[in-house]
C-alpha cells in the first residue's frame, strides 16, 4: 500500500524535475518516486557491501586465511582460455 508523503524542493530543482518529466513523458511524481527507489536500492547494496567487507576483514584477522592479488589476477587472466585455472584456495 502506498501512502502519501511530501517533499520540499526549491523552485529551480522543481522546475528541472518537471522539465525532465515532460521530456520523458512521465509525471513529476513518477520521476521522483523512481529516483528515490533507485537511490535507496543503490545505498542498500552499498551498505551490504560494506557489511560483507567488514565481515571478511574480521574473518581474515581471526584466521589469517587469504588469497593474494597475484593469485586472483593469474586466475582471472586464465578465464576463457584452454588452460583455465581453478579458483585459488585460501591459505595462511
Amino acid at each position: 500500500m502506498a501512502t502519501p508523503t511530501s517533499i520540499k524542493l526549491d523552485d529551480d530543482l522543481k522546475g528541472r524535475v518537471q522539465q525532465l518529466a515532460d521530456t520523458r513523458q512521465r509525471s513529476a511524481h513518477w520521476l521522483m518516486r523512481e529516483a528515490i527507489e533507485q537511490y535507496v536500492e543503490r545505498e542498500e547494496r552499498r551498505e551490504a557491501f560494506k557489511r560483507d567487507t567488514l565481515k571478511a576483514w574480521e574473518d581474515y584477522q581471526a584466521t589469517g586465511m587469504h588469497v593474494t592479488a597475484d593469485e586472483v589476477r593469474q586466475w582471472l587472466a586464465s578465464w576463457g582460455t584452454d588452460e583455465e585455472l581453478p579458483a585459488p584456495i585460501c591459505h595462511k
